[in-house]
């Protein structure tokens, strides 16, 4: 079996585990690890240029039901906070680009989506199931965590961002 086969299986085991029971948690504070990552519509994004935003990340694939389900509601959250010092990223992990672009003619986001072709920010961001989520702080501090999907533009999701996005650089 390929390494690739193999980590996809893992995670679609995660995945339909950890979707139904989904809350977004305080993490201990500490610095997120380095995202650099190529965009699906050419160049790079890096974590560290979104410094002084509250970031979401969230890693997802197409054939994730909970990671397609939950796309929407990142896609209103987006809209919901733009003016604010927020910014969004999508993690798309072992994908093709035209597998991504397919899915986002039926669900489209206006967020970066960023190729995570071989997994190889999985380890270093602790993503064991799809979809997982983090929110970082302004000064690049990993503060929330989600295993699983919710609904972002809930009232409870933007009662939870709602500091981070008050809080000084």
């Amino acid at each position: 079996m390929n390494p690739k086969t193999w980590l996809l299986g893992l995670l679609f085991a995660g995945c339909a585990s950890l979707a139904a029971a989904a809350d977004l948690k305080p993490l201990p504070v500490q610095p997120a690890p380095a995202l650099e990552l190529p965009l699906l519509d050419g160049g790079t994004r890096t974590l560290a240029e979104l410094r002084g935003k509250v970031v979401l990340v969230n890693f997802w694939a197409v054939w994730c039901p909970p990671c397609r389900k939950e796309m929407p509601s990142m896609n209103r959250l987006a809209a919901r906070l733009a003016g604010r010092p927020f910014a969004m990223l999508g993690v798309n992990v072992g994908e093709s680009p035209e597998e991504i672009r397919a899915f986002l003619k039926q669900v489209p986001v206006d967020f970066p989506i960023l190729l995570d072709a071989e997994g190889s920010h999985l380890k270093l961001w602790h993503v064991f199931a799809f979809p997982t989520s983090y929110v970082v702080d302004k000064r690049g501090r990993m503060r929330l965590g989600l295993f699983g999907s919710i609904e972002w533009d809930s009232p409870e999701a933007l009662a939870a961002l709602e500091p981070l996005l008050n809080e000084a650089d």
